[in-house]
C-alpha cells in the first residue's frame, strides 16, 4: 500500500491554453513558407484543424498520417530545428496569464505538468521556458537516431491523455480530487471530469456551453508576449 502523502497536481493543455495559437498550425506554416509543403497539403491541414475545433476530426488517424511526413528525419536535427522555431514563432504566442498560473502552482508545491497531443519537439522547449519538469505528450518512434514516422500508442489525446496521466499520478502520488486541469477544448472533457478543480481557458463554443452548464470557472487570457 502506498503510504506517501498525496500531492496536488496542476495539468495544462498547451495549444490555445498556454499558447494563443495552435503549435501544429504554426509548424505547418513554417513548412509552407520554406517550400516543404505545397498549397494543397496546407489547405488540407487547415480543413483538418477546422474539423478538430468542431470535434469532428478522427484525430488518431490524422496524427498517424501526419507524422509519416517526418519519417527519416534525424532526431537531433529535429530537436535543433524545433528549439529555433520555438524561439522565433512559438514563444511570442505564450499567454502571460498562463505563465503566472504555472508559476503560482509551482510556488504552491503542486506537481505541474504539460499535457498535450503534440510531440516532445514542441513541448520540450516550452517546458524548459516555463520550468516544468513533467510532460505528457504524443511519442514518436525513434530508431538509430531517426524518426520512423510511427506513433507510439496511445496518442496523448482524449482517453489516451488519461493513460499517460495515470502513470504520472502513480509515480507522484497525486490526489485528483484536489488537482487542477486547464484547457480550452471540449476534447479534454474526460480530463476535466477527473479533477476536482476544472479550469476552462478561452474555451471553444462546445466547452463554453458545458462550462456554463456545470458552473465551472472560465478564464479569458488575452495578451500574448510581445514579439521580440
Amino acid at each position: 500500500m502506498d503510504e506517501r502523502p498525496r500531492r496536488i497536481g496542476a495539468f495544462f493543455d498547451v495549444d490555445k491554453t498556454i499558447l494563443s495559437e495552435n503549435s501544429g498550425a504554426l509548424y505547418f506554416k513554417l513548412l509552407y513558407e520554406r517550400g516543404e509543403m505545397d498549397t494543397a497539403t496546407m489547405l488540407r491541414q487547415m480543413a483538418a484543424y477546422a474539423r478538430y475545433k468542431l470535434n469532428l476530426l478522427d484525430i488518431e488517424s490524422w496524427v498517424k498520417s501526419t507524422m509519416q511526413t517526418f519519417a527519416g528525419r534525424s532526431e537531433q536535427e529535429f530537436e535543433r530545428e524545433a528549439n529555433e522555431w520555438f524561439r522565433e514563432s512559438v514563444l511570442p504566442t505564450v499567454y502571460p496569464e498562463a505563465i503566472e498560473a504555472v508559476r503560482d502552482h509551482t510556488r504552491r508545491g503542486h506537481v505541474v505538468a504539460l499535457a498535450t497531443g503534440s510531440t516532445k519537439f514542441v513541448v520540450n522547449p516550452l517546458a524548459d521556458f516555463l520550468g516544468v519538469k513533467h510532460l505528457l505528450y504524443t511519442h514518436l518512434e525513434v530508431v538509430d537516431g531517426r524518426v520512423t514516422g510511427r506513433v507510439i500508442e496511445p496518442i496523448c489525446y482524449g482517453e489516451g491523455k488519461i493513460y499517460w496521466l495515470q502513470q504520472l499520478i502513480e509515480r507522484e502520488s497525486i490526489d485528483l480530487a484536489k488537482s487542477y486541469f486547464y484547457t480550452d477544448s471540449i476534447t479534454d472533457l474526460p480530463m476535466l471530469d477527473l479533477v476536482g478543480h476544472p479550469q476552462v481557458v478561452n474555451p471553444d463554443p462546445l466547452l463554453y456551453r458545458e462550462a456554463v452548464r456545470r458552473r465551472w470557472p472560465v478564464r479569458l487570457y488575452t495578451a500574448p508576449l510581445p514579439a521580440g
